[in-house]
């Protein structure tokens, strides 16, 4: 007879509603000993300036432009961008349908997110400073460029928010900033997403009462893959996925979570497609759970917790035609947190081996990630140490 199944204890798959895929969970396997590599522990404080770094303020980049003598955010094309605005022909070189390729065309932006050379988000939130005072304005900022990218480039039809923190996810520069990538298509990621959001919203069976169990709906009336998400979460009994919520937003660990602790914010209370959309309420809120998240994460290992984090959201703003706008009214404003370490500051997980040729793959499961972030303080771990 079989023996009744424990999702914290028997290895079982989980379904990914946006990218419709699946992800292997065996909890089991966190008892084995590691004698892999390590990565580098946090290393001496870094200063509040720093004459040789490309991204202070009124420092000489590669490039030999100079910044401006920022004191609160700060942006400018990027220096080494991925992209570039100019149009060109198609490729031509190779009639074999096997043997394809599409043009790309967009600009690159840097955004610092603040003067100090030595603070991140997460310290952000302590103080002598706020998510209003600190964090608010990154979200300005990046409410800002994707109003008026698409706006000055009408080719373009999505603006990539992200940001990789740390060098284990490939940060050349430890000061504070991210990137704004904006392309004349809808990249693959947030596309999948798009698609799979309007299959839900289209599908009569996703309406009925027992599925969406009184979540909102959209502005037109139709069932929202990740509101009824969201919805589904905080009102799960002990609400175990949920790290931390204020009055406009949450903060889960996604019960189809790749990352050890990944996380996911969204708002719950209405359907909003992009930063366009939001209030002046929902703005700061946004920055306020922003700024916890990260400072969690930062807490779990007391290290400045590695991660990539970006948002998805409308392609472009309301009324902008580009590709695949019509799936813009679909769409649902979140903010994925990608962080990689597992076990310790130094232990991260990798994508390898069965994960790069069968599916993806994780150790510890959602639950109990959550529970392992939701624990943690939301003062900073070095406010505590310097004070």
């Amino acid at each position: 007879m079989a023996a009744p199944f424990d999702p914290s204890a028997h290895p079982h798959r989980r379904w990914n509603p946006l990218t419709n895929s699946h992800v292997l969970c065996s909890p089991h396997r966190t008892q084995r000993p590691w004698q892999g590599a390590q990565e580098k522990g946090d290393g001496p404080q870094l200063p509040a300036f720093d004459d040789k770094c490309y991204l202070c303020p009124g420092n000489e980049r590669a490039t030999g432009g100079r910044n401006d003598q920022y004191d609160g955010t700060f942006v400018f094309e990027n220096d080494y961008a991925a992209l570039k605005p100019e149009a060109v022909e198609g490729d031509e070189a190779s009639s074999h349908p096997l043997l394809r390729s599409t043009p790309a065309r967009g600009r690159c932006y840097v955004l610092c997110f603040h003067p100090k050379h030595n603070l991140t988000i997460a310290q952000l939130t302590t103080a002598p400073y706020s998510a209003r005072s600190s964090i608010l304005p990154i979200v300005h900022a990046w409410r800002r460029l994707y109003l008026s990218i698409p706006q000055e480039n009408p080719f373009v039809s999505y603006v990539q928010i992200f940001e990789n923190k740390g060098s284990a996810m490939g940060c050349s520069n430890p000061h504070p900033h991210g990137q704004i990538w904006s392309l004349d298509y809808v990249p693959e990621e947030p596309r999948t997403e798009l698609l799979n959001m309007q299959a839900y919203a289209l599908d009569a069976r996703n309406a009925a009462p027992d599925v969406l169990r009184g979540a909102p709906l959209d502005e037109q009336g139709r069932a929202s893959l990740l509101l009824t998400y969201a919805h589904l979460e905080l009102n799960t009994p002990g609400t175990p996925r949920v790290v931390a919520q204020n009055a406009h937003f949450v903060t889960v660990v996604p019960y189809w979570a790749l990352w050890p602790f990944e996380t996911m914010l969204l708002p719950y209370k209405r359907h909003i497609s992009s930063l366009e959309d939001m209030t002046d309420e929902e703005q700061l809120a946004l920055a306020e759970l922003l700024g916890e998240t990260a400072c969690r994460l930062d807490n779990i290992f007391g290290c400045s917790f590695p991660y990539s984090m970006g948002i998805h959201q409308r392609p472009a703003p309301r009324g902008h035609k580009g590709a695949d706008a019509e799936l813009g009214d679909f769409a649902h404003f979140h903010i994925h947190f990608y962080p990689p370490l597992l076990r310790s500051a130094t232990v991260r997980k990798f994508l390898v081996g069965f994960e790069m040729l069968g599916e993806p793959q994780r150790d510890l499961t959602a639950e109990q990630a959550a529970a392992r972030i939701r624990d943690c303080d939301t003062t900073h771990y070095l406010a505590k140490s310097n004070a």
